[in-house]
């Protein structure tokens, strides 16, 4: 067994632990998009993979026998490339996928399926907007010159490429009060979130909900069906379960 995590968020951190607790050869990938990425106790590398066919002459050529899809939940591209890869080069897959937030009682959503939807859902009279979405798709909401933004981010970037932007870093995870002190003290009238789930980057919505700011919230994009589960414990039991690869150097004594 030599396992491929594709790695970037807290569920893959955590994963990252278990496979060295248990002592199984695996090595995380961090796609590059952060500075400072978090440490981890496993064989790290760094940066894209060329693609579906990239990353399946990766898995041939590293003898990997799973692949543990534990990247963001909008990281729709990788994700997609690693259902392609993986049934190209005859490796198994499971996601390790945090569940999506649900509204609640007293909570004022807006769901939009995408980031250009979300920016088009925004007032027309000016606003003060959290716009709590990393800063990969900024740009969506470059001619919104009306509105003042606040950015949490976890690297300063070079450029902005949207007006009337205040810049905070951090890294989660936060919680209720802090997030509500940070909205208060912005005068936020809207929260613009994607839909990433789990808890360390809930506490924005509990601030909203007690504030009664509203929440454009962002669909997840869909992705190829794959195996998926929801726990540290879930995808080692499926590690134990799934079968090994078949197209793998692995598997041919290479």
């Amino acid at each position: 067994m030599r396992i491929l995590l594709l790695g970037g968020t807290t569920e893959a951190s955590r994963m990252a632990r278990a496979l060295a607790d248990h002592r199984l050869p695996a090595i995380f990938s961090y796609a590059g998009r952060t500075e400072a990425p978090v440490a981890q106790p496993i064989p790290v590398r760094v940066g894209g993979f060329g693609g579906a066919e990239g990353l399946a002459d990766y898995l041939h050529a590293n003898a990997i026998t799973h692949v543990i899809d534990a990247t963001h939940p909008f990281a729709a591209r990788i994700s997609a490339n690693a259902v392609t890869a993986c049934a190209r080069a005859g490796v198994a897959l499971v996601a390790f996928e945090r569940p999506p937030w649900v509204a609640g009682a007293g909570d004022d959503w807006r769901h939009v399926p995408d980031v250009a939807a979300a920016a088009a859902a925004l007032p027309e009279s000016p606003a003060n907007v959290f716009l709590a979405i990393g800063r990969q798709t900024l740009g969506a909401f470059a001619a919104l010159d009306r509105h003042r933004f606040l950015l949490r981010l976890v690297d300063l970037p070079e450029a902005l490429p949207i007006p009337n932007a205040e810049v905070v870093i951090a890294r989660g995870p936060f919680t209720l009060d802090e997030d509500r002190a940070l909205m208060q003290a912005h005068g936020i009238t809207h929260v613009v979130a994607k839909n990433a789930g789990g808890s360390g980057a809930r506490a924005k919505l509990d601030a909203a909900r007690a504030l009664g700011v509203p929440v454009v919230m962002i669909d997840r994009p869909g992705i190829p069906a794959r195996p998926v589960r929801g726990s540290v414990e879930g995808v080692m039991g499926w590690l134990h379960e799934a079968p090994a690869a078949v197209g793998s150097g692995a598997d041919r004594g290479e």
